[in-house]
């Protein structure tokens, strides 16, 4: 959360790219453009999640993308994409971020994929959008550290029913 809107990047560098989500769809914030908006209802099949690389060839988070947050020359370095398919018109779409200092922790990137996954396996995307629900999931994954892909898949699932989305605010 950075001055009350959910963002993925480094929005603080002004010449960077970062991704809002907001009640009317995905934000791109891109350093040589105005930025684009991606509403909810174009977004395709769910969001994937890469860290370093565009395309890892192996998983989610490329060997950069984990340097990316430690200590030393390379921290705050490279960043990751959201990947999703568009409809109308159809297209493959990626959204890119710039990584901040910040180091995340292992488990909060796999709670935060999950989180991705399952939303959009249950064609609730728009959810994200919705500053209240969000945070409420956040508040209840943020202290987790599962160990397992069971007990992963099942502290989303919990946090997803529990979390209510709140009246009016994002858009289905």
């Amino acid at each position: 959360m950075f001055d009350g809107r959910w963002v993925v990047g480094d929005v603080r560098r002004p010449d960077g790219y970062w991704v809002e989500f907001r009640a009317d769809g995905l934000y791109q914030h891109a350093r040589d453009s105005e930025g684009q908006v991606i509403p909810w209802p174009r977004i395709m099949l769910g969001i994937g999640f890469t860290l370093g690389g565009k395309y890892p060839s192996r998983g989610s988070y490329s060997m950069w993308g984990m340097l990316g947050g430690l200590p030393g020359p390379w921290k705050g370095r490279f960043g990751g994409y959201l990947h999703m398919t568009l409809r109308h018109p159809y297209e493959d779409w990626v959204a890119r971020f710039d990584r901040h200092p910040r180091w995340y922790p292992g488990a909060q990137l796999v709670l935060f994929e999950e989180l991705l996954r399952q939303t959009g396996v249950a064609d609730e995307l728009h959810l994200l959008g919705d500053r209240v629900w969000l945070g409420s999931v956040v508040a209840q994954l943020a202290p987790r550290r599962p160990w397992t892909q069971r007990s992963l898949r099942d502290a989303v699932k919990r946090a997803r029913k529990i979390a209510p989305p709140s009246a009016g605010e994002a858009a289905s």
